[in-house]
């Protein structure tokens, strides 16, 4: 139940961070929604507010650190809390599965680490300095706001090797240090700070991938247990988990959500 509860979502207008805003708001959250494609962001929010959610819907460039700060700021100005994150803005570039280390172009290279990494960065900090702000000025009030919950994307791509994807994997892997360092660092502030693993899953950005001829996604698909694409509310159900109140004693995780 996130009745009340204000989740900030980046990558909201398209995928994994459509069906996370969309589930968080079936179930009581008021959702601040974030990506850099205004007309798809648009649709999203027209949505949501179709099925009677609060939403707030902010154009933003996760690779503009002051962009997130004022985001951040003025959604938790607006509530007077922010109880969660779902850090999901992600990119892959024209080269993923065709191109070598060696090969790779550099300016891709530069995206895909500046939008994946520098990202997730940007909002984490962000998110961070509110959410303990938040919670020191609530010390010894009864309603005020005691924890808050903040969730990254990572990949299965971050917990180990891919051929033709070096800047996507190194950017993945990248986020799973950053979910543990600051799980370290905040864990007895109230904040936990936790990772999804995605593997193949039925968005947009998997389809563009797989145009590629040296791209099967059957045999992709084959490599798990189950067989077949995920869909992107199987996770978003784990995001929505690892952001309620059942998850409170987990922090400094990742959860691989990639049909084994």
């Amino acid at each position: 139940n996130f009745k009340g509860k204000v989740i900030a979502i980046t990558g909201a207008a398209s995928g994994i961070g459509r069906a996370t805003a969309t589930m968080l708001a079936s179930r009581g959250a008021i959702v601040a929604i974030a990506d850099l494609n205004s007309e798809l962001l648009a649709t999203a929010a027209s949505e949501l507010e179709a099925s009677g959610a609060t939403v707030t819907a902010t154009v933003l460039d996760v690779r503009n650190a002051q962009q997130v700060e004022d985001w951040i700021t003025k959604t938790a100005t607006q509530h007077g809390h922010l109880d969660g994150a779902a850090n999901l803005a992600g990119v892959i570039s024209p080269a993923q599965g065709v191109a070598l280390i060696e090969d790779y172009p550099y300016s891709e290279f530069e995206f895909i680490i500046d939008v994946n990494l520098k990202g997730v960065y940007n909002c984490l900090a962000a998110e961070l300095r509110t959410m303990k702000k938040l919670i020191r000025e609530s010390e010894g009030k009864e309603d005020g706001q005691k924890s808050a919950s903040i969730v990254n994307a990572s990949s299965i791509a971050g917990l180990e090797g891919s051929s033709r994807c070096a800047p996507y994997v190194a950017s993945k892997h990248a986020v799973v240090g950053l979910t543990r360092t600051a799980a370290k660092e905040c864990g007895s502030t109230g904040v936990r700070v936790n990772a999804v693993a995605p593997g193949l899953i039925d968005t947009p950005m998997v389809r563009s991938f797989a145009a590629h001829e040296t791209v099967n996604l059957d045999s992709v698909k084959a490599m798990g247990a189950l067989n077949r694409m995920g869909k992107p509310e199987e996770v978003a159900e784990a995001v929505c988990w690892l952001l309620c109140d059942g998850s409170s004693f987990v922090t400094g995780t990742v959860h691989a959500v990639d049909a084994g």
